[in-house]
Formats: C-alpha cells, structure tokens, sequence
C-alpha cells in the first residue's frame, strides 16, 4: 500500500485521542515526515518498540508531546497588537503584522530534544519549524549515531544530533524556546529549566513508575499536565538504555542534597549497591 495513504491512516487514528483543533500543524506535519526511515518494521503501527538501546515511540505518544509544546507556526497578531511597541506606535505595528512578523518567541526559535532515539521526533519538529532550528541530543552514541542516519535518509541532515548527558541540555546552543524530554524524571532537571527562554516552556514526563506529561515553565512551575504516560527514565552518566539498570535516583539526590531530601529506594527497585555487585 502506498506510504502516503499508511500515514494518513496512523494520524486519523491519533487524531481520535487527541484534541484535533490543537494538534492540527503536528498531525499535519507526522502526514507529511515518512516513518518507513527511522522504523523498520511495521512503521505505521500505533505502538511502541526497542530498538538498540532506545524505546520507538508510539505515534500517538509523539504526538502527545509535540502538542504539549504547543509550539506556534503563526505570527501571534494579538501579542503584537498589545506589545509596548504597537501601544506607542500603532503604524509601527501594523507595518510589522504586514510583514508578517512577531513580537513573541514563534516558530523560529530554537528546540532541544532530550532522547534523540531513532530521531523521528526530530524530524517531525524539522516540518513545524526550520530544521536549523531543531537540536537533539542523547546518552548512547551508537543511538546518536543511528538518529543522524535516520534524519538524513529522511531528507532532515540539518537537524543536529550530538552525544550528551540529557539532564545537562546542550548549554553551546541555548537559549531554547521549547525543550522535549522523552525520558521520565522525578523532577525537572535544574540545567534543562536554565537554558529556557524567559518565556520558554519544557514538556516532560514527570514521575517515576506512575508518570504525566507536564508543561514547565522557566522557573520549574507545573503549567499544565496532559494525562499519563509511560516512558523510560532519564538515564545518568554512565548508564545505556540496553545496559544493566543503575541508581535511578542519583542525580535526584545531587539536586535535593541542598535541602537534605534524600531517597532510599531506586526508580522500580530496593536500592542497588553498584560498586558491590561488581564484585
């Protein structure tokens, strides 16, 4: 069957679980990014997968995140209309929504994806804004490695992928307007929330094995939550998706040590004396 009419079947069924008026452009844009690149087998099935150390995302699950960033691809005349320039000089204003330019962070503002994966994430950020636009990084190399294949077979060489500790962000390229973590977390990551926009916005899945996709703002304010969801943590240093499992509450522990938090179980399990076990 032709691809094209598969990937109209796969968004009509996200659509059925999703608020369609709201994530019109990004089910606009999964019609348009081919998945058969980045998901061999059964790329149009509406579930999730391994794949060398990493978990393929569900459609639906994508499309969940991608509305959660709500990320505009038009000029917010609104926002001009009430910006201090427009209040002191309406003919400014006007000139400026003719041009159809925006005194509000839009489209072309810089994303950051935390989890490359296979990079299908990735690519459909590439069709809502400029791909220049859209960074992704990721623990594994050999995912990051896959992920730039994948992107480029897919016609999406611009996006830039690179091996990184997710919770540390990619401080060379921030500020970011909008950041996408597809791994859990107990708690927002201090780096990812400094290297927001003043108005940006993160998304992502808060929790441990019960988690929801939360909307953050700058300052670690819960915004909006999108219901539950089940993905992965957010690895630490030293661990791989395909690896043996390691503290999962390490890095929590560095950031709560200030106010004397410290947790004594791991993410899903008693607590793992790593050094011992090498032994």
């Amino acid at each position: 069957m032709d691809p094209a009419v598969l990937r109209e079947d796969m968004v009509n069924s996200v659509e059925t679980q999703l608020d369609v008026s709201v994530a019109a452009p990004v089910s606009h844009a999964m019609r348009t990014v081919p998945r058969e690149p980045f998901v061999e087998d059964a790329p149009y099935q509406n579930s999730s997968s391994e794949h060398i150390g990493t978990t393929i995302l569900a459609p639906s699950v994508v499309a969940r995140l991608l509305t959660a960033l709500h990320i505009s691809t038009e000029p917010d005349i609104n926002v001009q209309m009430n910006s201090p320039e427009s209040t002191e000089n309406p003919e400014s204003a006007d000139k400026s929504i003719a041009k159809g330019e925006s005194t509000h962070e839009t489209a072309s503002d810089d994303v950051l994806v935390v989890g490359a994966g296979v990079g299908y994430t990735a690519a459909v950020l590439a069709e809502l804004i400029d791909e220049r636009h859209v960074h992704a990084i990721d623990i594994n190399r050999r995912v990051v490695h896959t992920a730039r294949s994948n992107l480029e077979v897919a016609g999406y060489e611009g996006v830039l992928v690179d091996t990184r500790d997710g919770a540390h962000g990619l401080p060379e390229y921030a500020p970011f307007n909008r950041i996408l973590v597809e791994a859990a977390s107990l708690e927002p990551p201090k780096a990812l929330l400094n290297q927001l926009t003043a108005n940006g916005r993160l998304v992502i899945p808060l929790g441990g094995p019960s988690q929801t996709i939360a909307t953050v703002d700058a300052q670690g304010n819960i915004l909006t939550e999108q219901g539950a969801v089940a993905l992965d943590p957010l690895l630490v240093e030293g661990e791989s998706g395909d690896g043996p499992a390691r503290n999962r509450t390490v890095r929590e522990d560095a950031e709560f040590d200030e106010s004397g938090y410290f947790a004594p179980t791991g993410w899903e399990q008693e607590w793992i004396d790593w050094d011992k076990n090498q032994q």
